[in-house]
């Protein structure tokens, strides 16, 4: 997993040398040809601070969803001096644009904060002459509702939410979100610390669907999260693999990805959809409004997209990409495996989490209820 912040600098080239005239040369009538030479000299030092300028990025992506090894690449094929950080939820990365920092150029958006940002107009429009390699996208991916025509964002890397769980403790194959709430496995069930995150299942586990907007099912949805408190272990958005991996939780709430990572080593751990459709949710690639470097943004985002590139960032993570042309460069254990690349009957089966709008302060609301609850 990648600690932030990280930087991966290549040194900009020297400006280039100016001459000095000497003191007798300010009377003589070569003046302006020196003034000339000199202005020459100058324009040609800004255009280099310029240039080292736009070549220069500062990202901020998700932690684990966006291999550090893969920006440092970047950095040095293009020459470009790449500042690297790191966030763990959407909502931290949301408030730092909303309160107005500057300095970040390309973003890592889920598809409910693309419609957030797009919203309060924080995203800059990308420019798809500059990103030919958008056409390497599949087909899925080139008409997301959340953007559609991909005016703000570029789908990078995709995974679902579902659960994890360790074979040592559990004995027969599960397949629904009840399984969370069983009594069977009573302080040793886990959730994520992720408002919508835990509403995925207790909304689904009562037939809704998980980013639903209906104040009915919002509250049947806190009861039984509430319920579930008596069985629960804790709630946990980091470390819950490493839970499950290690048998101290016997299934967790999981995001695909995080679990992926710790199933290479450890055969115990099973990643299940569930039966009710679980969701899938897309990373995207998005570019700052206030950015000072675009044409170096749209310049990784066109190499984020080359499928060399996006193999690259599959293996690593063992988090399926969006472009389709990738999947043949992976070995065939991470092309050919259903936890990462899930049937397509499972796929639509899932929930696609989308921005809440008001009824966003029902869940707050709600999932205040839920934490503090005994």
């Amino acid at each position: 997993m990648l600690q932030g912040p990280r930087k991966a600098r290549t040194m900009p080239d020297p400006p280039a040398p100016s001459s000095h005239g000497d003191p007798e040369m300010m009377i003589r009538p070569g003046l302006r040809r020196c003034s000339l030479a000199l202005s020459a000299v100058f324009a040609l030092f800004a255009a280099g601070s310029i240039r080292a300028q736009a070549e220069s990025l500062h990202v901020y992506a998700w932690n684990g969803e966006m291999p550090e090894e893969v920006v440092n690449d970047f950095a040095r094929e293009n020459g470009v001096d790449v500042t690297f950080d790191v966030y763990d939820s959407n909502e931290s990365m949301i408030a730092k644009l909303e309160a107005g920092a500057t300095g970040y150029d390309v973003v890592q958006p889920t598809q409910y904060a693309v419609q957030i940002l797009m919203r309060e107009h924080l995203l800059a429009p990308i420019d798809h002459s500059k990103v030919p390699n958008l056409a390497n996208l599949g087909a899925f991916f080139q008409s997301v509702s959340y953007d559609a025509g991909n005016k703000y964002s570029v789908p990078g890397v995709w995974g679902t939410t579902g659960f994890a769980y360790n074979t040592d403790c559990v004995k027969e194959p599960i397949s629904s979100w009840k399984a969370l709430w069983s009594e069977a496995y009573k302080g040793r069930i886990y959730m994520l610390d992720n408002m919508l995150g835990a509403y995925i299942a207790g909304l689904q586990l009562n037939g809704y669907h998980a980013s639903t907007q209906d104040p009915a099912e919002i509250a049947k949805a806190t009861a039984s999260l509430i319920e579930q408190k008596k069985v629960l272990g804790g709630y946990n958005s980091s470390t819950f693999a490493d839970l499950v991996s290690s048998g101290e939780a016997c299934i967790a709430e999981a995001w695909s990805g995080n679990v992926l990572q710790v199933m290479a080593d450890n055969p115990k751990v099973k990643f299940v959809l569930p039966d009710e459709g679980g969701t899938m949710f897309i990373e995207n690639y998005a570019i700052v409004a206030n950015s000072r470097n675009i044409p170096t943004a749209h310049k990784f985002l066109d190499y984020l997209l080359r499928p060399d590139v996006a193999a690259k960032i599959t293996r690593l993570t063992r988090i399926a990409n969006t472009v389709d042309a990738s999947k043949a460069l992976l070995p065939p254990e991470i092309a050919n495996n259903p936890a990462i690349y899930p049937p397509e009957a499972k796929i639509r089966k899932a929930d696609f989490i989308l921005d809440t709008g008001q009824a966003t302060a029902l869940y707050q609301e709600g999932w205040t209820k839920v934490k503090v609850a005994r």
